[in-house]
């Protein structure tokens, strides 16, 4: 029988510890499984995982620009990548995991994510992203873009020989 995971979101949530998520495993184990089937470790759970994290968001309007920002701490800005054309912006980057010296069968906990993340965000307006700013601090990061008014209208001024 396939094990049903817990999404990555709810391991990076806290949602539910690799401990809370090995006892129900073996609670709800298929019968037929040998008991060397389905033990597993919290490490070797995390270790397995392939899958990319998701960065969590906020973007809201704020005059004339379109805002969002994501917590990023840990991840050095330049293992960072924004990447924004007018109708979305894709993050990517990768937190690397400085515990390499606690060996994993040392964890009680292990919920902090550490490895590769994106997350493509689709934009509700059209932005000017030659414009756009992107800055961190103090972990988070805030990207900063100009919309582009489809009403505005402007004079141009013909000139003569």
């Amino acid at each position: 029988m396939k094990r049903k995971r817990t999404s990555l979101f709810g391991r990076i949530a806290g949602a539910v510890t690799p401990r809370d998520e090995d006892e129900r495993d073996t609670i709800f184990a298929d019968e037929d499984e040998s008991p060397t089937e389905r033990e597993e470790t919290a490490a070797d759970m995390w270790e397995e995982e392939d899958e990319e994290g998701e960065l969590t968001v906020d973007m809201y309007e704020q005059g004339d620009d379109l805002v969002i920002k994501s917590m990023i701490a840990g991840v050095d800005p330049s293992d960072l990548e924004v990447s924004i054309s007018r109708n979305e912006v894709t993050i990517k980057g990768t937190r690397e995991d400085d515990s390499g010296i606690i060996e994993n069968d040392g964890f009680m906990y292990r919920e902090l994510y550490w490895g590769s993340f994106s997350r493509v965000i689709p934009l509700s307006v059209e932005i000017d992203p030659d414009a756009a700013e992107a800055t961190e601090r103090n972990g988070l990061l805030t990207i900063r873009m100009p919309k582009i008014d489809r009403d505005k209208h402007s004079r141009v001024k013909v000139k003569g020989n």
